[in-house]
C-alpha cells in the first residue's frame, strides 16, 4: 500500500539518525519536536510565530477538537489546515491518553467518559477516533490505545497492551482516507518483554509510523530508556519512531541517542506560561527579584523576539504584574529553544559528534546553574 507520510533516512551516529519526514502538506526533518496545539492552537502564540521560531509540524489533539467545536464543524470549514491557518503537517492524537485523565470505563468496545465541557456522556471507539481524525484532516492521525499510569502491575500493563493491539488492527480497517497516515502505539508499561512484543505485532499490522506511548507518565529515565531500547528493534527502519509526551532536554537526547525521531510535549508552553525561560545552562525562573535590574536577554545567543528587544528585567516586570505578554514572549523564547536544540542534534548526528554533543549537554544542564529560582 502506498502511504501518504514515508521517512527517508539520510545520516546517522550511532543510533541516534537524521531523515525526513514526507507528507501531503510538506516535509519535517528529524528528530524534530511537535508543539502542542490542544484545541488547534499553541497557547499564546499564531501560526505565523510558530513558522518564524522553525516549527515543521504541529499536534492537535483529537478529544478536545471532536468536543469543541466538534469535527464536523472543523470538515466544514476546510478542514484543520484552513481552521487554523496552517499550512504544514498536522499530526493528531487518538484521544486516549487525555481520557486516562478522565477514569473512564474501558470494555473491549469501547472508552466511556464524561464530556470536559458539559458532562454528557461521550463513547469513543477506535473506529470513531480515525472517523474524527480523518474528518479533521490530519497528515498523520494515531491509533486509539490504552496507555496506563506508571509505575502499573505487570497484569494491568498486559492487558492495556493487548488492548491496544486489538483497538490497532480495528483502526487500521477503519482507515479510509488516502491523504492521512496512520500510524501505531506500542504499549506495554516498564516491562521490557511485553514493550518487545507489542512493537513486534504493532509492526507486524503495518504503519508506517509508530508512538511509543506510555511514557513520560511517572517511569524514570533509566526504566524510559530500557523501553526504547526493547521497542526499536522491532520496528521496520524506514518507520518514524515517535516518543509521546516527552519534551524535557535530557529526554530528548537520551531519546534520539537510542533511534527516535519525533517529539511533542506541553512543557515549553506551560512552563511558560508558569514564568520559566529554558536555557541550556539552567533554568530561569522570571519570577524571583535577582532579575529585578537586569539589563541582560534571557539568553545572549538566542536569537528569538523576547531576547532580540527585551531584558530580564522587562520580562521579570511582565511576570509579576501577570501582563500576558509575558506568556507570549516566554513561550516563543521556550519554543525558539526547543527549536535549535533539535536543530543542534540534527547537525551533530550528520557531522558524527553526537554523543560528545550529548554527553556535553547533559553535563551542563546538571553541572550548571539549574533551575534558577532565586
Amino acid at each position: 500500500m502506498n502511504e501518504p507520510v514515508s521517512w527517508r533516512g539520510i545520516a546517522s551516529d550511532g543510533d541516534a539518525r537524521v531523515g525526513t519526514i514526507h507528507t501531503p502538506h510538506g516535509s519535517v526533518a528529524t528528530p524534530n519536536f511537535m508543539a502542542v496545539g490542544t484545541r488547534a492552537t499553541v497557547k499564546t502564540v499564531d501560526t505565523e510565530d510558530l513558522s518564524a521560531i522553525g516549527a515543521d509540524i504541529l499536534l492537535a489533539n483529537t478529544y478536545h477538537l471532536m468536543l469543541r467545536p466538534g469535527e464536523d464543524v472543523v470538515s466544514s470549514l476546510g478542514g484543520l489546515h484552513t481552521f487554523m491557518a496552517w499550512d504544514g503537517p498536522i499530526l493528531t492524537d487518538s484521544g486516549g491518553y487525555q481520557v486516562l485523565s478522565l477514569d473512564p470505563k474501558i470494555s473491549e468496545r469501547e472508552l466511556l467518559f464524561r464530556s470536559t465541557y458539559d458532562g454528557s456522556p461521550v463513547h469513543l471507539t477506535p473506529e470513531r477516533s480515525v472517523e474524527v481524525q480523518e474528518a479533521l484532516g490530519a497528515d498523520i492521525a494515531m491509533v486509539l490505545d490504552v496507555p496506563v499510569n506508571l509505575p502499573a502491575p505487570r497484569d494491568v500493563a498486559e492487558v492495556a497492551m493487548a488492548r491496544t493491539l486489538r483497538w490497532a488492527e480495528r483502526s487500521r480497517s477503519a482507515k479510509t482516507r488516502s491523504d492521512t497516515a496512520l500510524f501505531g502505539i506500542v504499549q506495554g508499561g516498564a516491562e521490557t518483554d511485553l514493550r518487545k512484543l507489542s512493537a513486534s505485532a504493532t509492526a507486524d499490522i503495518g504503519f508506517p509510523g509508530f508512538g511509543i506511548g506510555g511514557l513520560a507518565v511517572g517511569e524514570t529515565a533509566g526504566e524510559r530508556a530500557d523501553a526504547i531500547r526493547a521497542v526499536v528493534p522491532e520496528l521496520p527502519p524506514e518507520a518514524v519512531r515517535y516518543v509521546m509526551g516527552l519534551g524535557d532536554t535530557e529526554g530528548i537526547l537520551d531519546a534520539v541517542a537510542l533511534g527516535v525521531d519525533l517529539f511533542d510535549c506541553v512543557l515549553p508552553t506551560r512552563v511558560a506560561r508558569h514564568g520559566r525561560a529554558l536555557l541550556l545552562s539552567g533554568d530561569l525562573s522570571m519570577k524571583t527579584a535577582q532579575w529585578r535590574e537586569d539589563g541582560r536577554p534571557l539568553d545572549e545567543e538566542c536569537p528569538c523576539l523576547a531576547c532580540r528587544n527585551y531584558s530580564r528585567a522587562y520580562i521579570r516586570h511582565l511576570v509579576v504584574t501577570r501582563e500576558l505578554l509575558a506568556h507570549r514572549l516566554l513561550t516563543i523564547h521556550n519554543l525558539t529553544y526547543t527549536y535549535r536544540l533539535m536543530a543542534d542534534i540534527r547537525q551533530h548526528i550528520t557531522e558524527g559528534t553526537f554523543g560528545d554533543f550529548h554527553t556535553e549537554i547533559v553535563a551542563l544542564r546538571r553541572q550548571g546553574i539549574g533551575t534558577v529560582d532565586g
